[in-house]
């Protein structure tokens, strides 16, 4: 069986995530070939070419199945705490041959890309703490299972190859907390918040200083050089989008958002700016909507702005309007999911 040919706006994952998930399954006696290869439509042999990708939808129904073939609704979690230095892939390779955590930090962004295109990981520092956000490029690419092993592999390696005692100050988890909430207090070490609508990490910012043991320079050469070329080859994907949300962010803060503002700096017209986002599956609407609901949630959950401040921060014409919105996207009214971080505080 071959890869399907994909459309250039299709957004993928590294096989060798996959791999990895394959791997899981089968040192616990729960690999079921047919039932794998049917839903990835991919043989288990092609999986292991280094240079393959897949589309990320096929990825995430794999885990849909592992839950199914474990019985185990936190199989995410639970495979991401394996940690196996054979099975690491390129961007692996290269954090862990940084000079320092802060550093790896830096480059585990920039090539996130290489790891799932349908997930953006952005990074921002505090005095006190680095903090890391997963976001989907659409609500259809969050899936619980696959968060959950990010977030524990992201964690647990970190605490095998650099510094055993680090853990996170509090996490905040988009979707709702499961059966198994516990796990993620005991393994994290931080306060959890889950249906947060975004995803985030907190750790201490003086982690950053840590020297990485047993870097080497050579391989950090050698394997950096591999992924830029790679980088390099996937860069013309899916970066409209992307950009008109940067653009949308920065234009929020300054003035209201307008599509044929927009345009013009894409030196292009609206009806292009349209075409080329429904192109890539995305709307101008959409995108304006999840910029908002993610500066909303930061902004709230920091509590350094007044409400009425968010409000007009984000271009809505009154508080009333804000707090309507801001329940639409969680449930809860904007004072409430205030009042809660305030409670789970470190």
């Amino acid at each position: 069986m071959q890869a399907s040919s994909d459309q250039p706006e299709t957004p993928q994952v590294a096989a060798s995530s996959t791999l990895a998930l394959v791997h899981y399954l089968d040192t616990r006696g729960l690999l079921n070939r047919a039932r794998i290869e049917q839903a990835t439509g991919l043989s288990l042999e092609a999986l292991t070419d280094p240079d393959l990708r897949i589309p990320a939808g096929t990825h995430y129904r794999l885990w849909e199945l592992a839950e199914e073939l474990t019985g185990d609704p936190g199989v995410g979690l639970h495979a991401g705490q394996v940690v196996d230095p054979e099975r690491m892939g390129l961007v692996g390779h290269v954090f862990f041959n940084c000079d320092t955590l802060g550093e790896a930090v830096v480059q585990y962004v920039r090539l996130h890309r290489l790891i799932n295109e349908s997930v953006i990981l952005s990074f921002e520092q505090t005095p006190e703490q680095a903090i890391l956000t997963w976001h989907p490029d659409t609500p259809a690419h969050y899936c619980r299972q696959d968060m959950d092993r990010t977030l524990a592999a992201a964690l647990c390696r970190t605490r095998h190859f650099i510094h055993a005692g680090i853990h996170a100050d509090w996490l905040e988890i988009a979707h709702p907390e499961p059966v198994y909430a516990d796990e993620y207090r005991t393994l994290f070490g931080g306060t959890v918040h889950f249906g947060s609508g975004m995803t985030r990490m907190a750790f201490s910012s003086r982690h950053l200083g840590h020297p990485i043991p047993h870097r080497n320079p050579y391989v950090y050469s050698a394997m950096l050089k591999q992924v830029n070329a790679v980088l390099a080859r996937l860069q013309t994907r899916r970066t409209f989008g992307r950009k008109v949300r940067r653009l949308i962010s920065r234009q929020m803060a300054t003035d209201r958002i307008d599509a044929d503002t927009l345009a013009r700096h894409c030196h292009m017209s609206r009806q292009t700016l349209y075409r080329k986002l429904k192109k890539e599956g995305l709307s101008f609407h959409d995108l304006v909507e999840q910029v908002r609901k993610d500066k909303a949630l930061r902004y709230v959950a920091d509590d350094q702005y007044a409400l009425g401040e968010i409000a007009f921060l984000l271009g809505f014409s009154e508080l009333s309007a804000f707090s309507r919105a801001f329940k639409r996207w969680t449930g809860v009214a904007p004072a409430q999911f205030r009042a809660s971080h305030k409670e789970g505080a470190p």
